[in-house]
């Protein structure tokens, strides 16, 4: 009898151990949910930005959002900024196919604006030229921006901060699936 209990005692430990360790592996391998990964395309060096496309009627915008775009992808990808083409090993390119701007407040007595929002609208594309693959497929964009003529601020001002978040967008379209 007591040689059993013995036995028990020694399986019943043995059982606890092996769960112990199980439960140390999973805990210390973080069960596979992160990786070393890069978050960007491997195989891609250099990136070509063609002038975006402006299908509103506000003009200009289309300059903002190259040149925030460039900027953004030269700053926060692994990617380098080529100006020829024939150099590059992907192009991404797009069009503005919509800038609103619409009234958020208004002044009590008078009705003037006090706060304003500029959106803009883009769809994108962005091609690996050695493979052919679209690594971003016309894909729509929309970012927004707020601006007060109050406060000496005007459509320029808010239409650059918009541009601007859109380049974001874009650089974060730019990322691998998960």
């Amino acid at each position: 009898m007591a040689e059993n209990r013995g036995q028990m005692a020694d399986c019943l430990s043995s059982v606890i151990c092996l769960l112990s360790s199980v439960f140390c592996l999973l805990t210390l391998s973080g069960c596979g949910g992160y990786s070393n990964a890069s978050l960007y395309p491997e195989g891609v060096g250099t990136v070509y930005v063609e002038m975006f496309d402006n299908q509103s009627f506000r003009r200009g915008i289309e300059y903002e959002l190259t040149d925030a775009l460039a900027k953004r992808i030269e700053a926060q990808t692994p990617y380098k900024i080529v100006t020829s083409r024939d150099r590059a090993d992907t192009i991404i390119s797009g069009q503005i196919v919509q800038a609103t701007e619409s009234v958020l407040t208004t002044e009590r007595q008078i009705g003037r604006a006090l706060e304003k929002n500029v959106e803009l609208r883009a769809v994108v594309s962005w091609k690996n030229l050695r493979t052919g693959e679209l690594l971003i497929d016309n894909k729509t964009v929309t970012a927004s921006a707020t601006y007060s003529q109050w406060q000496s601020q005007s459509f320029a001002y808010g239409s650059t901060l918009a541009a601007n978040s859109l380049a974001e967008r874009i650089v974060e379209l730019m990322e691998s699936g998960w």
